[in-house]
């Protein structure tokens, strides 16, 4: 086993996606250096704000939610319910939601203002292709193809209209989202999903064309279709199913829309692209006897962890069965293994190249090494053995009980966090606020 040159992004790997998110530690450390909190907190809601683009970062282990809060509050003046925090927190919180209902999360929470049957089990023809004639949502649709990334508000946008305005149901839309999405993660995106659709919220989340206007560029804006109606109207469809649905025909409607031709879908593969993400061979158990291993894996592209000894061997793994279910667009295959690369470079001793590795071959392989470390992270296989995966610390706080809303989980976790140092005090009478 040799030291290995990280490569460069190959062909098959679309030149927007590093420009966006270059895979490396450096790139995280700045994009996180970079955020302004004041400015952040003014301007988020905007698509052109100042938002952090550090959620491919967090989604993948370079950053943790722990180091990210650290050093944002050493750097500026931070309280505990300032909205950078909050925002942060709202990724904490899907993932406590998942540790209490594990995959309850791909099933409706709680009931919505329909029955899960009263919905489409797939996505429309027409929003695939960018082709709705409502141009917020084509544009979204276009930016998710071409970057692989989209604003929050945009998300919202475009779940709330695939599930109340045209009746698809949230999973449905949730699925197709995360395969396109370079930061997908499964909490964050199919929670986020339920707290718009109404099944794990209180209300559905509803926005109209005045709404778009007011946070999007002219591009965005959709006067004179569908969305450009009231709440009331809105509400009324949520609850009882919209008008029955007659979308513009294709590229005619497009130049009418804003000459925008069909998106063709991108590929959402299984598997490592063949020329862009390669695999090696599992080492036989003999090559791994003895040895302490670092298992790499997608969710854990940090630093080595702590106390990791010099001359552990560095193994970079695809768990089978986690990408036999949940497909990636060939970027992200890209970004996972530019930086898996990267790390095995780095070590004294790693294998030539991660491997694609079931849970029984894996468990098989490493029977007699001395010792597996591997960062425990929700994605993993849940066969990977719990003693190569010790907890990591939670942040804000671990919170014991389950907590069915924002609200609960972030005045159970701020009090334990402050407690603890991980969170600077309250503001003084400062209004908390817990909406998206």
């Amino acid at each position: 086993m040799s030291d290995i040159v990280p490569p460069a992004f190959p062909a098959t790997c679309p030149p927007t996606s590093p420009a966006i998110f270059p895979p490396t530690l450096a790139a995280a450390q700045a994009r996180l250096a970079a955020v302004r909190p004041a400015d952040y907190a003014r301007s988020r809601n905007h698509l052109d704000g100042a938002v952090t683009q550090l959620s491919a970062y967090l989604t993948h282990g370079l950053l943790t939610l722990h180091d990210a809060a650290a050093t944002l509050i050493a750097r500026h003046p931070l309280h505990a319910d300032h909205k950078l925090l909050q925002e942060l927190g709202w990724r904490a919180f899907f993932h406590h939601v998942w540790a209490h209902r594990g995959a309850a999360i791909f099933d409706d929470l709680h009931p919505g203002p329909r029955p899960a049957a009263a919905y489409l089990a797939e996505l429309p023809a027409d929003v695939r292709t960018g082709c709705t004639g409502v141009p917020a949502i084509d544009q979204a649709v276009r930016t998710l193809y071409a970057t692989g990334h989209l604003h929050n508000h945009a998300r919202m946008w475009l779940a709330s209209y695939l599930v109340h305005v045209r009746g698809v149901h949230w999973r449905a839309g949730a699925d197709w989202l995360y395969g396109h999405l370079l930061d997908g993660d499964l909490a964050s995106n199919h929670l986020s999903w339920q707290w718009v659709a109404g099944t794990g919220s209180g209300k559905p989340y509803l926005f109209n064309a005045e709404n778009v206007a007011r946070w999007a560029g002219p591009a965005w804006h959709s006067p004179g279709t569908p969305i450009d109606t009231g709440y009331d109207t809105l509400a009324r469809w949520a609850e009882a199913g919209a008008p029955p649905w007659r979308p513009r025909a294709g590229r005619a409607a497009q130049a009418d829309a804003g000459g925008h031709d069909e998106q063709a879908e991108p590929a959402c593969l299984t598997r490592p692209p063949a020329d862009g993400a390669g695999t090696a061979a599992l080492p036989a158990p003999s090559q791994l006897a003895g040895r302490t291993v670092w298992l790499v894996h997608p969710w854990s592209l940090g630093e080595p962890p702590a106390g990791l000894s010099a001359d552990a061997l560095r193994l970079a793994v695809w768990p089978a069965e986690f990408h036999a279910r949940w497909p990636w667009r060939p970027a992200r295959w890209c970004f996972v293994a530019a930086r898996m690369a990267a790390l095995l470079g780095e070590g004294a001793a790693a294998a030539p190249a991660p491997v694609w590795a079931d849970s029984a071959g894996l468990v098989a392989a490493l029977a007699g090494a001395a010792r597996v470390v591997a960062l425990d992270n929700p994605h993993l296989p849940a066969a990977w053995p719990a003693a190569w995966r010790p907890p990591q610390p939670a942040w804000p706080a671990a919170v014991a009980r389950p907590c069915a809303s924002f609200s609960q989980f972030w005045r159970a976790a701020v009090p334990l966090a402050v407690a603890a140092g991980l969170l600077p005090p309250a503001a003084p009478q400062q209004q908390r606020l817990f909406h998206r």
